[in-house]
C-alpha cells in the first residue's frame, strides 16, 4: 500500500463558473445519426424511447427537455425521421424539441390524473398515427438496460404496462418487439462517449456539485444543523440528479431521508452528497478534529477503513487507461480493496449524465473497453462492519489526445482548468496522475475524514 498521510493540505479552489453551455446543433446531428446507426445494426424499423421526470433521459438526450409532469414518447423511424407523442402540458413543448419532428401526437393518458381526456381515438390508434403499425420490428428504450443472467433481458420491459402492452396489441409479434435501451447505455452506446461540446455542457454541473460539496464541508463544524449543510449543496435552482443528503450521526429516523434539525455533534458519521445533470460529489467521514477523539472502538478507523480506501482510489486514479477492459479496472479495485475485507459490492466507478448513475463498464468479468470520452464517478464504497464510513465520489473524464486537442481548441478557458485541477493531484496530493484522466471539477480525491479538521486531508507521501 502507498505511504498515505493525513496532514496539511492546500484546499482546492472553487470552479466558480459563469453559466451553462448550451449544446450545439452539430452536437445534436451527432447523437441522432448514433443512435441511427446503432438502430440500423439491430434492423429496427422503430425505436419507441420513453420518457417522464425520473427517467427522461434517454428522450431528453435527442429532444433536449424532459417532459416534467407527464410521460412522453419519441418515436424514431429507422429512415430519421421523428414523431412526439405528449400529454396535455408538453403538448406546446413539440416545437422546442432539439431534434426536428415531423409529427406531434396528442396522448392525453399521459397526462396527471383527472385531466381532460380524449374521447375519439384509443392508445392503440393513436400510436399507429405515430407510426406504429404490424410486423414492424419495434425496440424499446425506458432508462434500463437489464443484463441479469437469469432474465431474458431482451423482452424485460421498465416502460408503463399500458404503453408496453399496446405496442404488442400493434405489432402482434411479441418476439419483434424488444428492450433496446441498449443502444443509449450499453456497450458502445450512444450516450456513452461525449464530444468536446458535451463534456463543455456537463462540467457545469460536475464542478457546481464540487463547489456546493467544499462549501458544506468547510460549514461542517459542532452544533450546525443538517438544514444548514443541506442548504449549501444545492445552489442556482438548479435541477438535481440524486437525493441530497447532509446527515449527522445515524440515518433513516422515521423512514426520512432528508436533512433535518439535528445538529453535528462531536464523533458524529457524517454523509453528505449532492448532484446535478452532469457530475456529482459525496463525501464521507467522522466529525472530530484528531485521532485521538475516535470511538474507543474505532481507534484504528485511518488504517482499517480510511487509508486503504484512499490508496484503492489513488489506484484507480494512476492506473486507468483508453482501451482498458472494464474487468481490469474491477480486479485492480478487488487486489487493493478485497471486497471479502471492506465489503464493497456495487461497481467500482460507473458512467453519468443527466442521471447519476447511468450505467457502468466496470464490472467482475467486463470485456467492455473504456472509451475516450467517457465520463465517469470514482464510486467505490467500503462497508466495514463497526466503522464509519468514507468516501470522495467526484467526476473525471477519460480522454485520449484527440478529445484533449478539440477541448484546447473549442473551450480554451475549460482546458486550462482541468489541467489546473491535475496538477493539483499531482503536485499537492502526490498522485501519478494516468495522462487520461481530465479532472470535471477541482475537489477529485480531496478527502477529509476528520470533517472538522478542515485543513487536514490525505496526500500520498513518496
Amino acid at each position: 500500500m502507498r505511504k498515505i498521510e493525513l496532514t496539511t493540505v492546500k484546499e482546492p479552489v472553487r470552479d466558480h463558473l459563469s453559466g451553462p453551455i448550451f449544446l450545439s446543433d452539430e452536437t445534436i446531428e451527432e447523437r441522432k445519426q448514433k443512435v441511427l446507426a446503432n438502430m440500423a445494426k439491430e434492423n429496427l424499423d422503430k425505436l419507441v424511447v420513453y420518457g417522464d421526470v425520473e427517467h427522461g433521459s434517454n428522450f431528453e438526450y435527442l429532444v433536449g427537455y424532459f417532459t416534467r409532469f407527464e410521460e412522453g414518447l419519441l418515436i424514431i423511424d429507422k429512415s430519421g425521421e421523428m414523431t412526439l407523442v405528449l400529454g396535455n402540458e408538453n403538448l406546446n413543448k413539440s416545437s422546442k424539441s432539439r431534434v426536428e419532428i415531423s409529427k406531434t401526437v396528442h396522448v392525453s393518458l399521459f397526462s396527471l390524473p383527472n385531466q381532460p381526456n380524449r374521447k375519439d381515438l384509443t392508445l392503440v390508434d393513436l400510436l399507429k398515427e405515430a407510426g406504429l403499425a404490424e410486423g414492424q420490428k419495434v425496440g424499446i428504450v425506458g432508462w434500463k438496460n437489464f443484463t441479469s443472467s437469469l432474465e431474458d433481458n431482451k423482452h424485460t420491459f421498465d416502460v408503463p404496462y399500458y404503453i408496453v402492452k399496446s405496442i404488442l396489441e400493434i405489432v402482434k409479434d411479441e418476439n419483434l418487439v424488444t428492450n433496446e435501451c441498449s443502444l443509449f447505455i450499453g456497450e458502445n452506446g450512444a450516450r456513452c462517449t461525449n464530444n468536446a461540446n458535451e463534456i463543455a455542457h456537463y462540467e457545469y454541473a460536475a464542478s457546481l456539485a464540487s463547489d456546493c460539496m467544499l462549501d458544506a464541508m468547510d460549514a461542517l463544524e459542532e452544533g450546525v444543523s443538517e438544514l444548514v449543510l443541506g442548504d449549501k449543496l444545492v445552489r442556482y435552482g438548479q435541477h438535481t440528479s440524486i437525493v441530497t443528503i447532509a446527515s449527522s450521526g445515524p440515518r433513516f429516523i422515521k423512514a426520512n431521508m432528508f436533512p433535518r434539525n439535528n445538529t453535528v455533534k462531536l464523533g458524529d458519521p457524517i454523509s453528505l452528497t449532492n448532484g446535478y445533470r452532469g457530475g456529482s460529489s459525496s463525501r464521507s467521514g467522522v466529525a472530530i478534529y484528531e485521532e485521538n477523539q475516535l470511538a474507543e472502538d474505532q481507534k484504528d478507523y485511518l488504517d482499517r477503513v480510511a487509508k486503504p480506501y484512499f490508496n484503492a482510489y489513488v489506484a484507480w486514479l494512476e492506473n486507468i487507461k483508453c482501451g482498458m477492459k472494464g474487468k481490469e479496472m474491477f480486479d485492480l479495485i478487488e487486489t487493493e480493496l478485497p471486497r471479502a475485507k471492506y465489503g464493497w459490492s456495487l461497481c467500482p466507478g460507473h458512467l453519468i449524465g443527466e442521471e447519476e448513475w447511468m450505467s457502468s463498464p466496470i464490472y467482475e468479468g467486463s470485456e467492455e473497453k473504456l472509451q475516450s470520452g467517457m465520463m465517469l464517478q470514482i464510486d467505490i464504497i467500503p462497508s466495514v462492519k463497526g466503522y464509519n464510513g468514507v468516501s470522495a465520489e467526484s467526476t473525471v473524464l477519460l480522454a485520449d489526445d484527440k478529445l484533449k486537442s478539440d477541448i484546447k481548441e473549442q473551450y480554451p478557458d475549460l482546458y486550462d482548468r482541468m489541467i489546473k485541477r491535475r496538477e493539483y493531484l499531482i503536485h499537492e496530493l502526490g498522485i501519478d496522475l494516468s495522462d487520461d484522466i481530465m479532472p470535471m471539477c477541482s475537489s477529485v480525491a480531496y478527502l477529509r475524514p476528520f470533517l472538522l479538521a478542515h485543513d487536514k486531508a490525505f496526500k500520498v507521501v513518496k
